[in-house]
């Protein structure tokens, strides 16, 4: 390795950390395109986890599942749609096309489907028994656990094949780094999606039901908004985001569903969103792109196996001065 470039910490005669700035350079442009795409998805699966603390104060670690069981979904709509794993097929790009809706809108409804069931089975009851807070939290990473266990038993510890549509292809490049299809697709998609929350929370009937509940819930169902409705809608809509997060994921990483896929990645869209601010939908973009990025080019700069470490030292580093987050506004008093 160039010493001029970079240098090896040792421990116990081995290096245990690299840090290369030569690569990080090199990589620059890849690192960020790449980023960009792995954030988007952190993104989606983040608007859930704030929303849900938003109106309930509640961290739904039970979340992850909600997304890894869209991700079998999408799958499963492959296969029952003939495809296989191995070699892309070529097939017509409108076929393509009209495929990917079809897993992704099949993933969206279980997502939420599971959402709602988590809401209606484990966290209403104990809001009705008025419950502490400690014990929703409890119940959601029990509801995690319990549901892994049950894919486990299903489908083992193996992941599933890997089964791809869509052969990556250049698009275009930015500074030499390769921009694929698969790329563009997932962040574009993503950002439509993300504006798309957006535009429901600040700008329906509905989503001004959420905001009035997440601001203040007592006053809210005195001015005649259902707290039950908007908290099943909440539930909803971050599942349906997180169904459409989990095609985007198997897209990017075909291989990636199995029984506890969603676990790695749901810790991280929660970083994501207290990064860029629990409770607000804008900051879990943010934060998700902000998160993506950084932990490439943490995995360039010191080694691939630091990328996930990486993540949570940025985590950390802000809220030390940045407590609430880099946006630090709560869904309530969030601005129209």
């Amino acid at each position: 390795m160039n010493q001029s470039l970079s240098t090896q910490v040792l421990a116990q005669g081995q290096p245990w950390i690299g840090f290369d700035v030569g690569l990080l350079v090199d990589r620059f442009w890849s690192n960020t395109v790449d980023g960009l795409a792995y954030g988007s998805i952190y993104a989606l699966v983040a608007i859930g986890y704030t929303l849900v603390y938003g109106v309930l104060k509640l961290i739904n670690f039970a979340h992850s599942e909600v997304f890894i069981v869209g991700a079998f979904a999408a799958y499963f709509t492959f296969t029952a749609l003939g495809f296989r794993p191995g070699p892309t097929l070529d097939i017509p790009v409108i076929e393509i096309v009209v495929n990917l809706l079809l897993a992704g809108v099949i993933a969206m409804i279980c997502s939420g489907l599971l959402a709602l069931t988590l809401e209606r089975v484990a966290y209403r009851p104990l809001r009705r028994k008025k419950a502490p807070r400690l014990v929703f939290l409890i119940t959601a990473v029990g509801a995690s656990f319990a549901i892994q266990q049950l894919i486990l038993l299903w489908r083992g510890a193996n992941p599933e094949r890997a089964i791809r549509l869509l052969r990556p292809e250049t698009v275009f490049e930015i500074f030499g780094a390769r921009v694929t299809n698969i790329q563009l697709t997932v962040f574009l998609a993503s950002l439509a999606l993300m504006l798309i929350a957006d535009i429901f929370i600040n700008r329906t009937r509905l989503g001004r039901g959420i905001r009035a509940v997440a601001q203040d819930p007592d006053t809210a169902t005195l001015m005649g908004v259902n707290r039950e409705r908007v908290i099943m809608l909440t539930f909803v809509v971050g599942g349906v985001l997180a169904g459409a997060a989990a095609l985007f994921y198997i897209m990017q990483i075909p291989q990636g569903v199995l029984y506890n896929g969603g676990f790695l990645l749901g810790i991280k869209a929660f970083t994501a969103a207290v990064l860029g601010g629990i409770g607000n939908l804008r900051g879990a973009l943010l934060g998700g792109l902000v998160l993506g990025i950084a932990e490439n080019y943490g995995q360039s700069l010191f080694g691939g196996e630091w990328r996930d470490i990486v993540a949570f030292v940025l985590l950390i580093a802000i809220l030390m001065f940045r407590p609430t987050g880099i946006l630090g506004e709560s869904l309530g008093k969030a601005r129209v």
